[in-house]
């Protein structure tokens, strides 16, 4: 990516759908309901807040971008992302809810604040995620309302933690970003996303790792400039 305000980001959450059971599918519908998107939607109705590191690669055409990304939520809709590595980094931006984005780029930029469409091309990443689209609940419910075929099964173990593996068959990838295959991997032990990987036909055109992850850190609202 270019120099940018944003982030990926990553990881974005409401209602979700899947399978009933391991080994079985469904179309994906958002009055379906899936056990690791039900056991995480209600980790997520206990969190007030919450923080991690987005470790992410995309690819866009023959353009590439890997960054690291530290991310801040707060209910209801307050979120804050700061590049750590990779292109553009030292640029952050919060959002507030809304259509705008308080950003500023790195380096003897940094002082300079601007607010600028959550779609400004600075406010973006390389696939054009925008800050709330990164959010970990919103990720998730894109697996619940995405057209497609979803099922779950076992996803083994990241990292040491064992795993429920989420796999989202797009029924249309042209609606889609050109995304055909999403497949999302869930802690069994906090029901919280740790890695995402989508697939542009044989593709990878992400691979998202979500680490260092805390809820109910006691964010306020000061901790959200705008």
């Amino acid at each position: 990516m270019r120099t940018r305000f944003t982030l990926s980001a990553y990881v974005a959450v409401a209602s979700l759908a899947l399978v009933a059971a391991l080994g079985l599918t469904s179309t994906a519908r958002a009055d379906n309901s899936a056990p690791a998107i039900t056991a995480f939607e209600q980790a997520f109705a206990a969190s007030n807040d919450y923080t991690c590191k987005q470790h992410v690669h995309e690819v866009q055409g023959s353009s590439t971008q890997d960054r690291v990304y530290q991310l801040w939520f707060m209910k209801p809709h307050f979120a804050k992302t700061l590049i750590e590595s990779g292109d553009g980094r030292g640029s952050g931006g919060v959002w507030a809810g809304g259509d705008q984005v308080s950003g500023h780029q790195g380096g003897i930029l940094s002082g300079i604040h601007l607010k600028v469409s959550i779609h400004d091309p600075r406010a973006i990443s390389l696939r054009g995620v925008t800050i709330p689209e990164g959010l970990i609940q919103n990720v998730v419910h894109r697996y619940a309302t995405t057209p497609g075929t979803l099922s779950q099964a076992p996803g083994g173990k990241i990292g040491g933690v064992p795993t429920d593996r989420l796999e989202l068959k797009v029924t249309d990838p042209s609606t889609n970003g050109g995304v055909s295959q999403e497949i999302l991997y869930l802690s069994q032990e906090t029901h919280w996303p740790i890695r995402q990987i989508l697939y542009a036909g044989s593709q990878i055109v992400l691979d998202e790792t979500i680490t260092d992850l805390k809820t109910n850190t006691g964010l306020t609202q000061n901790d959200f400039p705008f």
